[in-house]
């Protein structure tokens, strides 16, 4: 699989990462394949339920199978354990909600990239010190722009994804790309429970191409 740089540009290229979790493994999948239809070629699956290391084991081979050019990571990874169960499932990247460096350790030594969560300057250097490129600013409702805005340059080396109440509006969007963001992660607000529930399929491709449009715009 790609190296650390590759996976990380192309996470700047796509600029935004939908990620979710469903207990039911077809609706996994069937979500999974509307994003591709959409454009999609990196998602973060959430490791938020009993279910998740098995589902995410099936869409690793789903994706060996029929999105040989779709990037998968794990998120809500809180522990080496989880990290090393995942990593041996076949996960491209780990996401994490916040700095752990024993997880940060645990990804490295496999040879993959990590992401850290972190929300505050202290947080950031951590993770900056346990070798993190890419930083998760989480929750990023709580955040907002202007602390991106505030901390840009104090760290130009590192690359930013805000994550949590991000919207897929031109405004909200533009405020966060403005500040300095190089992707956001669009969870609830892109795919809701409510959505994932209807199996309204067809309206998530037209999100995901709605989300690439819109962040082409502003970026």
């Amino acid at each position: 699989m790609a190296d650390h740089s590759t996976i990380y540009t192309k996470l700047r290229e796509q600029a935004v990462l939908p990620l979710f979790y469903h207990p039911d493994y077809a609706v996994c999948e069937q979500t999974m394949q509307a994003l591709y239809d959409g454009g999609i070629r990196m998602v973060e699956f959430t490791n938020r339920g009993e279910q998740a290391l098995d589902h995410f084991t099936e869409l690793i081979k789903k994706r060996n199978t029929s999105w040989p050019d779709l990037t998968l990571a794990i998120g809500t990874i809180k522990t080496p354990a989880q990290a090393t169960a995942f990593l041996n499932a076949g996960a491209d990247l780990v996401i994490c909600p916040g700095t752990v460096q024993a997880v940060g350790e645990t990804v490295h030594a496999a040879g993959k990239p990590w992401i850290p969560g972190a929300m505050t300057v202290s947080e950031i250097l951590l993770a900056q010190s346990t070798g993190a490129e890419f930083i998760k600013l989480f929750p990023g409702n709580l955040l907002g722009p202007s602390f991106m805005a505030g901390i840009r340059d104090i760290f130009p080396e590192l690359s930013f994804m805000p994550t949590g109440g991000v919207e897929l509006t031109i405004d909200n969007l533009q405020a966060w790309f403005r500040a300095g963001v190089s992707a956001v992660g669009l969870g609830s607000k892109f795919l809701s429970k409510e959505l994932l529930a209807s199996g309204d399929y067809t309206q998530i491709t037209k999100d995901a191409k709605r989300a690439l449009e819109l962040v082409k715009q502003v970026k």
